[in-house]
């Protein structure tokens, strides 16, 4: 069983920076897909980044170039640097995990066993 903590969400202007972060409780972190997803307000949920246990990622495609996901197997954090916010960003995020590999399902919700409670990002 793996336990997610968001932090680090806030309120930017556009073009502004926020970094997220997630620990994880539990063991065994470093065998895991883990992934940010996002959801705004009136949308589903839309996959972020995400990073394998051997360090593949995978990015969407509205993020790519500005975000940049990474995690520390010793202090079981994931991150979410986010840079040249824009408007569009604004959303709940939640830290998800889920048996590795990611693969093709990477950036789809249903396949995340643990979700953390989310952080909000606002971005005016």
């Amino acid at each position: 069983h793996v336990q997610l903590v968001e932090s680090g969400g806030g309120s930017v202007q556009a073009g502004g920076s926020l970094t997220l972060a997630c620990v994880a409780s539990g063991n065994y972190f470093y065998r895991y897909c883990m992934a940010w997803f996002r959801q705004a307000a009136g949308k589903e949920r839309e996959g972020v980044a995400s990073i394998g246990s051997q360090g593949s990622i995978m990015y969407a495609d509205g993020v790519k170039g500005r975000f940049t996901v990474s995690q520390d197997n010793g202090k079981n954090t994931l991150s979410l640097q986010m840079n040249s916010l824009k408007p569009e960003d604004t959303a709940m995020y939640y830290c998800v995990a889920k048996g590795d590999p990611c693969r093709e399902t990477w950036s789809v919700s249903t396949a995340y066993v643990y979700w953390g409670q989310g952080t909000q990002v606002t971005v005016s």
